[in-house]
């Protein structure tokens, strides 16, 4: 934690933060969440002594996921016939872009808050709000919504998980661990309910 406590003290730690959570829409295998609990956990443990530096890292975190499904949105929308039938080929995607056309019609947008923590979902419901020329004020509240939804409950792990078990490898482990968790958890919400019921 030391080494990675030293780039915590460092404004770099925001950019690589901040690139992680962005690219992430598009290459879900980045580990955007571990990064932001691991830089939590650093920063708890005195690495960071102001507690701005934890509102910096949430606001980064959840800013970083908000233009990363700006960017994905941007570009579904741009996609054309061609992005069209590479959804069509895809049930998975296809099955995506269906709830969230619901969901978004009847006026609801938990599907977007719950998919952001669900692995590969903000993927699906980004790409799919573009291709389904979804507009930008119905989409874009609910990706805010999510992305300082899923920013806080990534911070908070981290920075909690340091003060419950001490800042360690075990207190990052189990914050991830509870990261996990809730992804899976949303997975079977979003799988359990496939239209989901208005959000007011």
């Amino acid at each position: 934690m030391e080494s990675f406590g030293a780039l915590v003290g460092s404004p770099w730690v925001y950019a690589v933060v901040a690139l992680s959570v962005l690219l992430d829409v598009f290459l879900p295998v980045l580990p955007s969440g571990v990064l932001v609990i691991a830089a939590a956990t650093a920063a708890a443990a005195g690495t960071a002594t102001d507690v701005p530096d934890i509102l910096a890292l949430t606001l980064c975190a959840a800013t970083a996921s908000v233009l990363g499904d700006l960017v994905a949105w941007r570009l579904a929308w741009r996609g054309g016939a061609r992005l069209d039938r590479a959804i069509a080929r895809s049930r998975r995607l296809t099955g995506a872009q269906e709830r969230l056309g619901s969901a978004l019609a009847r006026g609801g947008g938990g599907l977007v808050v719950l998919a952001r923590f669900a692995p590969a979902g903000r993927s699906l419901v980004s790409l799919g709000a573009g291709a389904a020329r979804r507009r930008a004020r119905d989409f874009l509240p609910w990706s805010a919504l999510a992305g300082l939804s899923w920013a806080a409950y990534s911070v908070a792990l981290g920075y909690f998980g340091a003060h419950w078990l001490g800042a360690s490898w075990l207190a990052t482990a189990v914050s991830v661990g509870a990261l996990f968790a809730a992804g899976a958890g949303a997975t079977y919400l979003v799988r359990r309910h496939p239209v989901p019921v208005e959000v007011s």
